[in-house]
Order: C-alpha cells, then sequence, then structure tokens
C-alpha cells in the first residue's frame, strides 16, 4: 500500500511540474494517436470492406497497440541521443522513494495512457471504419478493443524490462527487432491461413463480454507486467546508472 502511495505522490508532482511542458506532451500525443488511429482505421475498414486478410492490418495492431502506453513529450522523443530514460531513472533512483514504488509508478503511466490514448485510438478506428461498424456492434467492439488492450499490456512488460536496463541506443534497436519479429508473426499467421483482425472481431462479436479471448489476453498482459516488473527490479540492483 505504502508502495502505491507514493507511486501517486510521484504522479501527482509530474502533473504539477511545468504546465506548458505537459500541454505540448498532450498535444503531441493527440497528434500521434491520431495519426495511429487513422491509419489504422482505414486499413481496418478496407479489410472489413473486401473481407480479405491483411497482413499489413494485422501488422500494425501487433506493432502499434503496445505504443498506446506510452506519454508522447520531447524528452521521451530524445531517447536515442540523450538517454534520457537512463537519466530519468538515475533521477527517480535519488529519491526517498524504494526502487517498487518508482516500477509502480512506471507500471501505472502506462496503465493510464492505455485509458487515455485507448479511447483516442480506437475510437478513431471505429469512427473511420464504416464497414466494420456495419460489422460489429458498439459493445462487441468495446471488447475487441479491451482484448488488444491486454495484448498491449503484455508487450509492455517487456518494453518497461529493456527502458530501465539498456541504453537509449540500444532500447531504440530493441524496439525494431521488437516490429521485425511482430511483421514475422503477421506473416506467419498469414501463411497459416489465420487473421488476427478478423478473429479477435469474430471472437468479440460472439462472446461479448464473456469472451475468453479478451479475458485470456487480459490476464495474459497483467501477468507478464508483474514477471517483468519483478526480473528488472531484480536486475536493477546490478545496473550502473552514472
Amino acid at each position: 500500500m505504502q508502495t502505491l502511495k507514493d507511486s501517486w505522490f510521484m504522479i501527482r508532482g509530474d502533473l504539477r511540474d511545468d504546465k506548458i511542458r505537459l500541454m505540448f506532451t498532450a498535444l503531441f500525443t493527440i497528434v500521434v494517436m491520431s495519426y495511429l488511429g487513422g491509419l489504422v482505421g482505414l486499413l481496418v475498414n478496407e479489410s472489413a470492406e473486401t473481407h480479405q486478410r491483411s497482413v499489413l492490418a494485422d501488422y500494425l495492431l501487433l506493432a502499434m497497440i503496445p505504443f498506446l502506453g506510452f506519454a508522447y513529450s520531447r524528452r521521451a522523443m530524445k531517447y536515442w541521443s540523450a538517454d534520457s530514460y537512463t537519466k530519468m531513472l538515475a533521477y527517480l533512483r535519488s529519491l526517498p522513494v524504494p526502487v517498487n514504488a518508482v516500477m509502480c509508478k512506471r507500471k501505472l503511466q502506462s496503465i493510464i495512457c492505455f485509458a487515455l490514448n485507448g479511447v483516442l485510438f480506437f475510437g478513431l478506428v471505429y469512427a473511420l471504419a464504416g464497414h466494420l461498424r456495419a460489422f460489429i456492434s458498439p459493445l462487441g467492439y468495446i471488447v475487441f478493443s479491451f482484448t488488444w488492450i491486454g495484448y498491449g499490456l503484455a508487450v509492455t512488460g517487456l518494453f518497461i524490462f529493456i527502458e530501465f536496463l539498456y541504453s537509449g541506443k540500444a532500447y531504440f534497436w530493441l524496439l525494431l527487432l521488437i516490429m521485425l519479429g511482430s511483421f514475422g508473426v503477421a506473416m506467419l499467421v498469414n501463411f497459416t491461413g489465420g487473421n488476427l483482425l478478423f478473429y479477435s472481431l469474430a471472437c468479440s462479436k460472439e462472446w461479448g463480454l464473456l469472451s475468453p479471448l479478451m479475458w485470456g489476453t487480459l490476464l495474459t498482459g497483467t501477468v507478464s507486467m508483474q514477471l517483468f516488473s519483478r526480473w528488472t527490479i531484480h536486475r536493477l540492483k546490478s545496473r550502473d546508472l552514472v
């Protein structure tokens, strides 16, 4: 309980920070989410119209959904050149709070970002994909959205692990490797005659709130974040942040 209180205290401190910086972060995040939501919405609408399996739609869902768990700020985008994640972690470690609270804060930030960015991203996809709206009800689409958010949470655990334990340049190359792996998964599913988009839509439409796929991804995402968090905390004991 104390760890959670310390985490909320640090988050409130960030919100009371430079209001102009927070405003630009919010605006930039909205722009990024609008672009991604618009792009995915058009591809999903085309797939729903033609009923053809799209590798590109599957790839974008696999690669882009985990990025809903980020707030896009200037500091975050400079992770390559300035190693901003390592510097931020070193600062947080200097505070009189345990490393568990630092990790809890990072997970809470991801959950908050998934909630806010998810509304904008999935809302835009649904608004732009008229053929998708004809295929699935609003409730079914909400289930579909939570299904993919569960997947995003699972990958976020890995992102946090890399973010806390590697330099900015290594983080960049590992992200590229993950995105390449996402493309490989999309291609493999396509070669076997499957389609992640249509499968998740079908499960959401048929089962609604009882969808085993939705509850499965949410459970997997939660467990993944917890396991990666514990592993990250263990590895942080031996990482030099200087």
